[in-house]
């Protein structure tokens, strides 16, 4: 996009307050946290994407690192030009532009990808796979109410290479916003005088009674002056990081593209 065209049409702006971003800018933001960009791995979510002026440049970023360190084997630039890939997210509230910013970022990776692995035996089920995480990670919705266009949570997947072979997990937006750093589950006992040590010794009992923060936590949550409970949310389940309860399976780098039933997660 040209530094001069910011804007669509005035009517857009004026429903949706729609303004892009001149890569001028774009990239003079990016700078302030250039490590990251160039961190094959490090995820990137924009709340507001547009058509994809800061996830593009980011990408553009990261495939350079990629081509830089792995564009003498095919294998390995197929794999790690996927991860750079799936760690960009973006949700958007228009669909043209949310389409349009995922035609954008397979543009860019398919020029990178064809320009290294033209030879590949697994070309087409790669390219599968990238427009795969792209509709996964390309969300048309509202980040303010964290739903979708048909009114279903905001939900992404999170995709780590352990080896040769991916693992997925999804996660709710509202549950990584809400998610909690893990507490300590026992209170530290004070220190008690020394006479009344040597008196609890005697007396074989304990010098103050140990209780679960998390126990603590439950009682005072469990419908505090005989309230009545509130309807259940209408957002999935998460566990305490965000993590929707099931997991996928590992599967190789080309068949992302193939959904797995998700396994139970038991104790959760």
């Amino acid at each position: 996009m040209s530094e001069v065209q910011q804007i669509k049409s005035r009517q857009r702006v004026q429903d949706h307050g729609e303004v892009f971003t001149n890569p001028r800018e774009v990239n003079a933001m990016l700078d302030l946290v250039k490590q990251e960009t160039e961190r094959i791995d490090s995820r990137f979510l924009e709340p507001a994407c547009g058509d994809g002026n800061f996830l593009v440049e980011i990408l553009r970023r990261k495939l350079a690192v990629v081509h830089r360190q792995y564009r003498r084997s095919a294998l390995d630039f197929e794999k790690y030009s996927l991860l750079a890939l799936s760690s960009i997210y973006g949700v958007e509230l228009l669909p043209d532009n949310a389409a349009r910013c995922r035609e954008r970022l397979f543009q860019i990776w398919d020029e990178a990808y064809t320009a290294v692995c033209k030879k590949s035996r697994l070309a087409q089920a790669c390219r599968e796979a990238a427009h795969y995480l792209l509709e996964r990670n390309i969300i048309c919705g509202d980040a303010l109410t964290m739903e979708t266009e048909t009114g279903e949570a905001l939900v992404f997947s999170q995709w780590s290479l352990i080896g040769s072979r991916f693992k997925r997990a999804d996660y709710s937006l509202n549950g990584l916003l809400k998610a909690q750093p893990p507490q300590p589950d026992q209170v530290p006992l004070p220190e008690a005088p020394r006479a009344q040590q040597q008196q609890s010794m005697l007396r074989k009992e304990p010098l103050v009674e140990q209780t679960s923060l998390l126990d603590q936590f439950h009682l005072t949550a469990q419908n505090p002056d005989n309230k009545q409970e509130e309807p259940a949310s209408a957002q999935p389940e998460t566990d305490e990081e965000g993590r929707l309860l099931h997991e996928y399976p590992l599967t190789d780098y080309w068949r992302i593209a193939h959904e797995h039933q998700p396994l139970a997660r038991p104790g959760l």
